[in-house]
């Protein structure tokens, strides 16, 4: 979803309260748990984490998905161990409507990927 909101909990509130909504705020979540220092924020019309104009993450709910944009992937988790199971492109992660995110590694990922790129590792596609 390409949102014209203009803060997060507008973006928030103009998604359809289903599975798509739950999916992203459970990953949300786990972005703040993982990465406190991160401010949120809408960047490229959904919703961005980062530190001044520097984004380590970004989150969308698709039709079909709910995506987590990270950078290369393959950079991040070279062997795929903390991916195993999911759907992963290049630089973003799918979660699906049957995707059970607490039978994942997702969180084991995302706090990998903000030390990478808190220390400067370069984790661009």
């Amino acid at each position: 979803m390409l949102s014209d909101a203009k803060t997060p909990n507008d973006y928030l509130n103009q998604l359809e309260h289903d599975w798509r909504r739950e999916k992203l705020l459970e990953i949300r979540a786990i972005i703040k748990e993982q990465a406190p220092q991160l401010t949120e924020c809408i960047h490229y019309k959904m919703l961005g984490y980062g530190i001044d104009d520097a984004y380590a993450f970004h989150l969308n709910a698709q039709r079909a998905y709910v995506s987590l944009y990270v950078g290369d992937v393959s950079k991040i988790d070279p062997d795929g161990k903390l991916l195993a199971g999911l759907n992963v492109g290049k630089g973003c992660i799918r979660f699906s409507k049957s995707t059970e995110i607490s039978e994942t590694l997702i969180e084991n990922f995302i706090a990998r990927a903000f030390t990478m790129w808190r220390t400067g590792e370069d984790i661009d596609c």
